[in-house]
């Protein structure tokens, strides 16, 4: 096969390039430039896609003896992952910019253009597993459980899983893929792994939005609307929040409290006690499906709300267009923005994007 790898400057996708080398595919190596700040450099383990990222996946690439070359889409992820990050948040939700970045960038605008100039597959790093089925592919969890990254995977569809390769799939750890680096003669062997949001390379989030949304000062309200502190932006609020309330008011049983609810319109931040934060039900319509969809409109799963959360069995019923889940024990905070991924064992049976969510605790 024709493979463009997507070389992300990191260990996983030079280890992975390889690996397709290694099968006899002829292999093209693409960096992708996503920022057109041109002094950009990486600090630490903090950022992804600068400077340094395209130098590393160029060496790599040269070791390999295969050609390289850096596309920018730095328009596409401005429009796709950065503006929506930021219309996300200025609604009161909690985005997240990954998954947004592998569906509109990684396998959808590259993948596109790849298909164009005549490539079979786009290779990534991911640790994640496709097995081939009778009805198509199927994306499946890796074999490291602790690398695994098929929720960010899950907004994945039947036809671009046909044209996807993960050669770390079955890789059963981490060490293994920097071990394998080293003996490859990588100079990314040793290199960090990348945190954060990539293009808030400085980890402050809240002035970023700060200086996007912009900060209004509002109130802080418990469950039956009292007023008990004051906030300088909503933004910088999301569910499950501890840190960081001024709240001037104790509450009675003198417990801590934790962000409910965020409602951009009235810029009020909702609080509460932990126990409030369980959730009996999501739902959301922005749903789609890794391969062939459930056949009945009422069906069993696992559902995983975060990319490391523990995935909790429930039953999802699809009607209207709305993919309604209430999971058998209630999740644990839950904010509108974020992506539910459904499992089957360890297939990716599909994904949404909650729109709503139910309290298990009722308010009084």
């Amino acid at each position: 096969m024709r493979i463009l790898a997507a070389m992300s400057g990191g260990v996983d996708s030079a280890v992975a390039a390889a690996r397709a080398v290694d099968a006899g595919h002829e292999v093209v190596g693409v960096h992708l430039a996503l920022s057109r700040a041109g002094g950009t450099l990486r600090t630490g383990s903090r950022g992804c896609c600068t400077i340094e990222d395209a130098m590393d996946a160029r060496r790599a690439a040269d070791r390999l003896g295969i050609p390289f070359y850096v596309w920018d889409f730095s328009e596409r992820f401005r429009d796709d992952v950065i503006d929506d990050f930021v219309a996300e948040y200025r609604a009161g939700r909690t985005p997240n910019p990954c998954m947004r970045c592998n569906e509109k960038i990684k396998f959808a605008a590259l993948l596109e253009r790849a298909l164009e100039l005549g490539f079979d597959a786009v290779c990534t790093g991911h640790y994640a597993t496709l097995v081939d089925t009778p009805e198509g592919p199927e994306l499946h969890r890796a074999s490291d459980q602790a690398k695994d990254q098929s929720y960010v995977l899950g907004v994945l569809t039947a036809e671009q899983l046909a044209h996807t390769y993960f050669p770390l799939g079955a890789t059963p750890s981490k060490a293994l893929v920097r071990a394998e680096a080293a003996e490859r003669g990588l100079t990314v062997a040793q290199k960090p792994d990348s945190h954060d949001i990539c293009f808030i390379p400085d980890g402050d989030t809240r002035g970023w939005l700060a200086e996007r949304v912009g900060a209004e000062e509002g109130p802080i309200v418990d469950r039956s609307g009292a007023v008990v502190g004051a906030h300088a932006g909503a933004h910088a609020y999301t569910v499950g929040q501890r840190r960081g309330l001024s709240i001037g008011v104790p509450a009675p049983d003198g417990r801590p409290r934790f962000v409910l609810e965020v409602r951009p319109v009235s810029n009020t931040v909702v609080v509460g006690p932990k126990e409030a934060l369980a959730t009996a039900e999501i739902a959301g319509g922005r749903m789609t499906w890794a391969g062939r969809p459930p056949v009945s409109d009422t069906f069993a799963c696992d559902v995983q709300i975060r990319a490391h959360a523990d995935p909790v069995p429930a039953r999802a019923v699809r009607a209207n267009g709305v993919l309604t889940v209430r999971p058998e024990t209630p999740f644990d905070g839950v904010a509108p923005g974020q992506t539910a991924v459904l499992y089957d064992g360890t297939r990716v049976l599909g994904q949404f994007t909650i729109d709503r969510t139910v309290s298990a605790v009722p308010v009084g």
